[in-house]
């Protein structure tokens, strides 16, 4: 089912994606493909995801629309900026999230898409935290402590 196709007026095909939580009660509908896939190491990330490290995909705000009842959580990151945590008011699944270092984009937990074939990242921040027995990513992937 995912990715989805929808042709607009011009005939041309835009990709259009759907992310759900785990109970399928909050869908995250992206178009376009995403500004930016990343994986992040970072410790916050490693609580939120509840694994070794977290990976996202992100698009412009005006690109992603969330529909069904959540709520929101913020915390200050390692970095010192704000991040807002959307997630589902029954299972409470992360669909989304808000970082105000990087404003006018919406991150979408890659896990939430359940799409193998999703583009790959490119790139692996706060390397620095990663454990040391996982390897992540290899060539053309730009790597930062």
């Amino acid at each position: 089912m995912w990715p989805l196709s929808r042709s607009s007026a011009r005939s041309s095909v835009m990709t259009v994606r759907e992310a759900t939580c785990r109970c399928g009660q909050l869908r995250a509908t992206c178009s376009g493909d995403p500004v930016r896939v990343s994986v992040c190491h970072c410790l916050a990330c490693q609580k939120r995801s509840g694994s070794a490290f977290a990976a996202q995909a992100r698009w412009p705000d005006d690109r992603v629309q969330l529909s069904g009842a959540f709520e929101e959580w913020s915390q200050a990151g390692g970095s010192g900026s704000r991040a807002t945590f959307r997630f589902c008011a029954t299972c409470s699944a992360t669909i989304a999230f808000v970082n105000e270092s990087l404003p006018g984009t919406i991150a979408i937990p890659l896990g939430a898409f359940a799409d193998p074939t999703f583009p790959p990242p490119q790139f692996s921040v706060y390397e620095e935290r990663k454990h040391p027995w996982l390897a992540v990513l290899g060539a053309g992937v730009e790597h930062f402590d």
